[in-house]
Order: C-alpha cells, then sequence, then structure tokens
C-alpha cells in the first residue's frame, strides 16, 4: 500500500485449476519462507506453486509462482456407521517448518488429516549387480563380476508421499489446524472439541478442549477456529460462534474448558437485531507474528485485539458496513453464513480481508487508511497496478467509477486469502482462480 494507494499488480496469470465445482478454491497457505504457496479445492487436491528465482533481465520475475507440484490429497468417503458421505474437500493446508531438503505439510478434510512429504530427486541409482536397467532380476549365471551402483543425474522429480495419517478422532466437521511451535505437537478442532496430536503418533490423541453438553438441546455456541501461539507452546486461542474468544493455557490443566482469558466485546442493546448473533460469530482468528495481537473477522469487522485487554478491541475496521441494510436479503441467499479469512502482513502493520463482488479489503494500522481492490480477469491484467474501487451505499452519492451496493456479485467472493511471511506479496482465491499480486515499488510497507 502507498497511501491508501494500493499499488499492487499482477505477477502472474490467474490459475486455474479443472472445471467446476471441483477446482473451487478452499484454503491458501505460504509456507514459513514464503517460497512455496499451497492451495486446497473442493476436488480433495493440493496445487503446489513455487517462487521462480530473480531473473536479471525481468525484474518482477522473482514473485512469479509456477506450478511445482498436484497431488490428491482426500478422496470423497461414506460412513456407514452414520449414513454419511464426507467430503474430499480441503478445510485446511498448514506448513511444517524446514528441517532438511524436504517440505512437509498437513492437510485436512471434515474427519481425516494427513502428513505429507514432499521432496526432490535429480539422481538415479544406476549398476545394480543383481537387476537390469529395467529392474528385472537377472539370471545368477549371467552375473560374472561385482560391481559398485552409481547415482547418475536425471531430469528433476517433485515426489509426494504420505506419510501420516491421523483419523477417528473427530464426530464434527474439523475446521482448524494449527502447528505448535515446539514442531512436535498440533491441534486439530472440530465444531465442539479440540485435539492435540504429536506428530509421530496417529493412533491416540489428546483432547483438550469440549464445550459439548451433556444434552444436546443446551447448546449454546460452537467453535468457530483455532490457533497455537506463535511462540509460547502452551498457549493457544480458539473462537466461537458467539463472538467470543477464549485463551487457554495447557499449563493449567490437561484439558482447556476453563479458559485463561476470556475477549469479548460489549454488545449495544439498541444495535440488536434478529441477525446480531449471526453477524458476531468469528470466523477466523490469527495471532500476530509477534504474538503480542490477535487478528479476528465476523461477517461485517475485523477486529484487533490485544492480549492484555481483554474487555474490547484495540481496533475495529468496518469491512463491507454498507450491507447492514442488505442482511435480511443476504440471510435470505444464506450469504450471511459465509466465513471469511484474515491476514497480517509480515510486520503486523497492515491486515488484509476479503468481501464480496471479488473485492478485498487492506487497512493501515498506522495510517489509518484503508484500500478496496478488486481481483477479476476484467480488472487485472499482468503488471498493471491495481486501481482502488469504491462501493456506494445505497441511496448514497456516487462518484465516476462508483459502485452500487445494489449491483455487487454475491456469488462472486474472496473467503480466502494469505500473505508472504516476509514480503509484500499476496495471494488471493478468487472461487476458482487463485491471484498473486504484489507491491510495484518495493518492498516495504508505506
Amino acid at each position: 500500500i502507498k497511501g491508501a494507494g494500493g499499488r499492487f499488480f499482477l505477477s502472474s496469470l490467474p490459475l486455474c485449476l479443472l472445471p467446476p465445482p471441483a477446482d473451487i478454491i478452499s484454503t491458501v497457505e505460504f509456507n514459513h519462507t514464503g517460497e512455496l504457496l499451497a492451495t486446497g479445492d473442493k476436488g480433495g487436491r493440493v496445487v503446489i506453486f513455487q517462487r521462480e528465482p530473480e531473473s536479471k533481465g525481468e525484474p518482477f520475475s522473482q514473485g512469479e509462482y509456477n506450478v511445482y507440484s498436484t497431488f490428491q490429497s482426500h478422496e470423497p468417503e461414506f460412513d456407514y456407521l452414520k449414513s454419511l458421505e464426507i467430503e474430499e474437500k480441503i478445510n485446511k493446508i498448514r506448513w511444517l517448518p524446514q528441517q532438511n531438503a524436504a517440505h512437509f505439510l498437513l492437510s485436512t478434510n471434515d474427519k481425516t488429516i494427513k502428513l505429507w512429504k514432499v521432496g526432490e530427486r535429480d539422481k538415479r541409482p544406476e549398476g545394480y549387480n543383481l537387476k537390469d536397467e529395467g529392474g528385472r532380476i537377472k539370471d545368477m549365471s549371467t552375473v560374472t563380476s561385482l560391481q559398485v551402483p552409481v547415482l547418475m543425474p536425471m531430469d528433476l522429480m517433485v515426489e509426494v508421499s504420505p506419510r501420516r495419517v491421523f483419523a477417528n478422532a473427530h464426530t464434527y466437521h474439523v475446521n482448524s489446524i494449527s502447528v505448535n511451535s515446539d514442531y512436535e505437537t498440533y491441534m486439530s478442532a472440530d465444531d465442539l472439541r479440540i485435539n492435540l496430536w504429536h506428530l509421530d503418533i496417529t493412533d491416540r490423541s489428546f483432547n483438550i478442549v469440549d464445550i459439548k453438553p451433556a444434552n444436546m438441546e443446551d447448546l449454546t455456541e460452537v467453535i468457530t477456529a483455532a490457533e497455537f501461539h506463535p511462540h509460547h507452546c502452551n498457549l493457544f486461542v480458539y473462537s466461537s460462534s458467539k463472538g467470543t474468544l477464549r485463551l487457554c493455557d495447557m499449563r493449567e490443566a490437561a484439558l482447556c474448558d476453563k479458559h485463561s482469558k476470556l475477549f469479548e466485546e460489549p454488545e449495544d442493546p439498541s444495535a440488536r437485531s434478529f441477525f446480531s448473533e449471526i453477524i458476531s460469530s468469528v470466523s477466523d482468528v490469527k495471532f500476530s507474528h509477534s504474538g503480542r495481537y490477535l487478528l479476528t473477522r465476523d461477517y461485517l469487522t475485523a477486529k484487533v485485539w490485544d492480549l492484555n485487554m481483554e474487555s474490547k478491541p484495540l481496533e475495529t475496521y468496518q469491512v463491507h458496513d454498507y450491507l447492514r441494510s442488505k442482511l435480511c436479503s443476504l440471510y435470505e441467499n444464506d450469504c450471511i453464513f459465509d466465513k471469511f479469512e484474515c491476514a497480517w502482513n509480515g510486520s503486523d502493520s497492515v491486515i488484509m480481508t476479503g468481501a464480496y463482488n471479488n473485492f478485498f479489503r487492506m487497512f493501515d494500522r498506522n495510517t489509518k487508511r484503508d484500500v478496496t481492490l478488486e481481483a477479476s480477469r476484467e480488472s487485472s491484467k499482468p503488471r498493471a497496478v491495481l486501481k482502488p474501487r469504491r462501493v456506494c451505499a445505497a441511496g448514497g452519492k456516487r462518484r465516476k467509477d462508483d459502485i452500487s451496493v445494489d449491483s455487487l456479485d454475491f456469488t462472486k467472493k474472496i473467503l480466502h486469502t494469505a500473505w508472504h511471511p516476509t514480503e509484500n506479496i499476496i495471494a488471493i482465491a478468487a472461487t476458482n482462480n487463485l491471484y498473486i499480486f504484489q507491491d510495484k515499488l518495493n518492498s516495504e510497507m508505506h
């Protein structure tokens, strides 16, 4: 962002995956270095993109991401005991920090989490004593001498293999996975429970949160998202459909049903309506890179919370306040239940989240400036600077190029976004297209 101008440009063409509806992107995630970007879709596929090395002749080529590997992570299943189909859709992807030449990532659908190894091979062994070049066993009578097998160069091949399958631990749909800062454990959350796993143990997990009431008729809220603290392995946060955040400390008890801190904004009684509880439900929660703040997203706003202040958010940003007058129609077409994600930039100074009409919003926490940008084929030409967009509320004065709230396309929505961990490169999933934008001027936020 340069001022409020939002000077980002498209660094590569929109990347289409497969024919709809299986190709609709359901999650986007950079790895810890930002060199790899993974997307998951409704067809159970994971596509990994790799950043191209910098080219002297093309100064912006280093921002381009090309397909590195594609693999089928999950297949559709059927639960015969409950007579339920289990979708293959990838709900979340989380990368593990790189420890050696290979990369590891976790992917999950509604029920099963898998650990995948992504590695490269550019050499092959040759000169076996007991096998011929085709891999067939030789006739022993023809072996008259011994030779030492050697490694010969070959075309680079990316190999993806499943290393662990973590199954049968969730009764309800998994909505979150988060890798702990100890790099040995991770947690998975569904609507009513959060489980703690060890990455090497697949046959058991520990239940650390359980909000299921004895009588399901007494159920008043569900878990919507959960994440570990980036630096303290004993802390994690989870959000609820009531708009609350609970910070838990695993040192206090094995079962963290009693939270350490409760973050909740008092409701204004005068503003209460039929839709109040629906639009206050938190759809995403993210720790800042520093670990000091929490970023949450509900239907209409994005909020920044200070871990040291539970009574109210430190900052509240209106994402699309012009939709307040449209809540009735959004309820009728189920859009009011859309779950938008949010993201921090590398320095925690700017936040990003999606909206409708393929718009996404950025808020600069220091200057308090914001910008609305659009990710679409019509407005996003490679190397072109994105123009800020403005939505005009119903009955308001319209300027040139303003878009009326009545003409917004609610079928085009930016639910999933990701920000490069250190640079100003962002990934935007718009239905079945992946857009990658980068700062045209430099890598520092202004």
